[in-house]
């Protein structure tokens, strides 16, 4: 069961798209977790009447500290040599660790829309953490439960309590209530809110007390392997179904995960089970023993090749070159973990392996240099894990650039003056020859003029705001009203205010395509808000996510068929100049800012001179009819 535990979440980790819901893999992770301990809590009070806490915290730390030091010392040393976002907030990610309460502490640190574009290098930990507080708190709590008389009863409990568990999961996301981002990382990180599949597993093991209890027949009911047989399978077609932002997935789907693991643990451990012996087969004995160490090793080293090799984390895509790479590198650390430094630290303990390390120094020479390297190996990963967490930044590259926009447009204190309408712009234009408009006599020449900061209103996502003090450069006077986690269905409601306010100029410039699809209807509503009179300036999007090329091709169609709405080319400007850009591949730079500036004025100067020549056209047709009415009177 831990093999299959973990093969769905490696595979929804580096392979994305062939399991889009392997993330249930941490529930079925849960369900044995609450099982086995239980049991073995539950076997250990049968024998002596009691339950030795000591013992039992010293056996869990046996078994996690050895491989989490080490994953923790290795990635971080390496983290320090790739440098960048990857560094992110280590020290917290740290400290997470080593104090088993990873998942709060990133709940305390989340920076909502940055950290989930910011690779952060340990944050498959916070399911280790939920489990590490059970292992605490169960143990005491558990002589509570002994007190109720019978088997049943205990397990009753356990059940309401997982449900309690799953209802609090349920009436947060029905709330809306998350991170300040507004996702689902609160309630699935929580570890009240996703205590369930690990009370699930409780319950599991009061009820099947008895039944374990007995000596093993040679063969179990039929049912069992059907059962088992069909827990499997629906495990793995529950994970081919892509999550979605609701009680369906959270917690329905988690629940419905827990409780086929409950039904597939139950028809494995029956006495005589058939498909006990079947699932414990190799592969899957090989890997179920090293699925801690396989769990452990496998994100950090995905976010480390993403970050290495191409600057992004794993949001943005996991090609399938590095998944695959990812996963033999994930295998080999996972096999030399277990063999030389779990497997002999379960079997001596912490005092018993430091002690052969001392024989071996004292031993021949080829001991004697194993252990010295070994040694050396550790100062080292130490120092670099120490000089990792020194030179962490507070924030990622993409959020030290937004910071500088929102500061760049906090120093614009002055007052808002009120908006020159589109009438006022056009008449505020002096007359001008046109390069290449076909002249008559006695027509003025309605030409393009510069368009200044005060005719503009822009109004966009964090991509916008980054690039807020080029543009306040290039265009001084410009109203830029830009914010984080901004879409385009907020761009209606933004206009509205502004146009009732009088603040909406005659150039309304929109770059709200990052953060998710476009609505084709919402584009509609802001060309109707901005009105026959001004010109819509669309910004095309640069994300590397998966929707920016809808969102590119809906923006260029809306353009193609509504004759007062240009598309601002920031994509096409800023692809081929992926250096200009933050570690997240999305929030450009001061060089980054003045290429979006850019791509803005140079649609600006295409509306005007588009703007420009059908003045003149529209003069030419006047002043041509009334040539000709006048010709007509002297005939």
């Amino acid at each position: 069961m831990r093999a299959v535990a973990v093969a769905l979440v490696v595979i929804y980790h580096l392979f994305p798209v062939m399991l889009p819901g392997g993330f249930i893999g941490v529930d079925v992770f849960f369900v044995i977790s609450g099982f086995l301990i239980t049991s073995l809590l539950l076997r250990e009070h049968a024998r002596s009447g009691r339950i030795a806490l000591v013992g039992f915290w010293r056996r869990r730390a046996r078994r996690l500290l050895p491989a989490l030091a080490l994953v923790v010392l290795v990635c971080s040393s390496a983290a320090f040599l790739v440098g960048g976002d990857v560094l992110v907030r280590l020290g917290a990610q740290v400290l997470g660790a080593a104090t088993f309460s990873y998942n709060w502490v990133s709940l305390a640190g989340d920076g909502g829309y940055f950290s989930a574009a910011t690779p952060e290098l340990f944050r498959n930990f916070w399911s280790l953490a939920v489990e590490e507080q059970f292992y605490v708190i169960w143990p005491l709590v558990l002589p509570l439960f002994l007190l109720l008389p019978r088997a049943w009863a205990r397990a009753g409990a356990a059940l309401l309590l997982a449900a309690a568990s799953a209802g609090w999961m349920a009436v947060l996301v029905t709330s809306g209530f998350g991170t300040p981002g507004g996702d689902l990382t609160r309630v699935y990180f929580g570890t009240d809110t996703h205590a369930f599949g690990i009370l699930l597993g409780v319950a599991l093991a009061f009820a099947t007390t008895t039944v374990l209890g007995r000596a093993a027949p040679r063969t179990a009911p039929r049912w069992t392997g059907g059962v088992g047989a069909l827990a499997i399978f629906g495990l793995v077609l529950l994970s081919f179904l892509a999550p979605v932002d609701g009680v369906a997935t959270f917690p329905g789907a988690l629940v419905v995960a827990s409780l086929l693991s409950a039904a597939a643990i139950v028809a494995g451990v029956w006495p005589g089970s058939r498909f006990g012996r079947a699932i414990d087969a190799q592969p899957l004995r090989w890997i179920g023993d090293r699925s801690y160490g396989i769990y452990l090793w496998h994100w950090p080293i995905l976010v480390l090749l993403l970050a290495g090799l191409q600057g992004t984390g794993a949001e943005a895509g996991v090609p399938g070159s590095v998944g695959i790479t990812a996963l033999l590198l994930t295998l080999v650390a996972a096999e030399l973990s277990y063999r030389f430094v779990e497997t002999p630290v379960r079997r001596h303990g912490f005092r018993g392996s430091l002690r052969r390390l001392g024989r071996a120094l004292r031993s021949g020479a080829g001991a004697r240099i194993g252990a010295l390297t070994a040694g050396a190996v550790a100062v080292a990963l130490v120092a670099g894990t120490g000089a990792a967490v020194a030179a962490a930044p507070a924030v990622s590259s993409g959020q030290a650039m937004v910071d500088a926009g929102q500061r760049a447009l906090a120093e614009v204190d002055a007052p808002a003056a009120p908006a020159p309408s589109p009438a006022e712009s056009a008449a505020s234009a002096p007359p001008a020859p046109m390069p290449g408009v076909p002249s008559d006599a006695g027509v003025p020449r309605p030409a393009p003029t510069p368009v200044t900061g005060d005719q503009i209103t822009a109004v966009g996502d964090s991509v916008m705001l980054a690039s807020a003090p080029a543009l306040l450069e290039r265009f001084p006077g410009i109203a830029v009203d830009a914010a984080v986690s901004r879409s385009a269905w907020a761009g209606p409601g933004i206009l509205q205010q502004l146009a009732d306010s009088g603040q909406l100029r005659p150039y309304v410039v929109l770059g709200l395509g990052t953060n998710g699809p476009v609505d084709r209807d919402a584009l509609e509503r802001m060309a109707a808000i901005a009105g026959p009179d001004r010109t819509l300036v669309l910004v095309n999007a640069f994300a590397p996510r998966d929707w920016i090329p809808g969102v590119n091709t809906e923006l260029a169609d809306f353009a193609a068929t509504h004759p007062r709405v240009f598309i601002a080319d920031w994509s096409g400007a800023i692809a081929p100049r992926p250096e200009l850009l933050a570690g997240d591949q999305i929030h450009p730079d001061s060089g980054g800012g003045a290429v979006f500036a850019d791509a803005v004025g140079q649609a600006v100067e295409r509306a005007e001179e588009h703007r420009a020549l059908l003045a003149y056209e529209q003069e030419l047709r006047a002043w041509r009819r009334a040539h000709f009415t006048v010709g007509r009177e002297f005939e």
